[in-house]
């Protein structure tokens, strides 16, 4: 899983078939303090996240396999919209 803040919306109106009624959003990994890390990519948000969000992403053969029945070709999904992070660092 990895941490990231929604920083905008993708709309397509012509899209592979699978992907009909799905939201895109451009997601901007963080790291747990907040700084920015590696390019922002778009993720699929079944759950209702908004620009703003702090969300939790999973990538991958996970992402691809939210339906049960067929693979789609997606590369990344929004599982949750975070209320808060408390790290506790051990040195």
């Amino acid at each position: 899983m990895h941490l990231g803040t929604v920083i905008g919306n993708v709309w397509a109106t012509k899209k592979e078939e699978e992907l009909r009624g799905l939201k895109f959003l451009i997601i901007q990994p963080k790291l747990p303090n907040g700084s920015d890390v590696d390019s922002a990519y778009i993720a699929v948000d079944r759950i209702g996240a908004g620009v703003g969000d702090k969300v939790m992403v999973t990538k991958g053969s996970s992402a691809a396999s939210i339906v049960s029945d067929i693979r789609l070709p997606i590369d990344a999904l929004i599982i949750g919209i975070i209320d808060s992070i408390d790290v506790e660092r051990v040195d």
